[in-house]
């Protein structure tokens, strides 16, 4: 009778492990489903992101100013202002308007010269 039951026990931990597998691929294959279809989206968003960094960095090279002095001036890591002019993230809409304020332009012409740069 001991025997059965742990037979048993076994048997449904088995089934609950395959389970669980079963649907942790699932649930890749969705994912990976998902990013596949999303590829025309993740372009668009690349190009913009690229013109908004060629944007950020023609203004702050128009205005004369370091990327050091940059970060100073917003309270952010010169690494930060780095990654927004290399295209790696985008500044925050806080930080957008700060630099749009620096560089003495309004926020929709630093987005419009990316958006632009885009149609191009």
């Amino acid at each position: 009778m001991r025997f059965t039951i742990t037979v048993a026990l076994i048997l449904i931990l088995y089934l609950a492990i395959t389970a669980a597998a079963v649907y942790v691929l699932v649930l890749v294959i969705k994912a990976l489903r998902k990013y596949i279809h999303s590829a025309p989206a993740r372009e668009e968003t690349k190009a913009i992101r690229s013109s908004l960094s060629e944007a950020l960095r023609e203004q702050r090279t128009r205005c004369g100013m370091t990327q050091e002095f940059v970060a100073e001036a917003l309270g952010v890591s010169r690494q930060a202002v780095s990654k927004w002019e290399n295209g790696t993230s985008d500044p925050s809409t806080a930080n957008l308007i700060a630099l749009s304020k620096l560089y003495g332009v309004s926020p929709e012409e630093l987005l419009k010269a990316a958006t632009d740069d885009e149609k191009q």
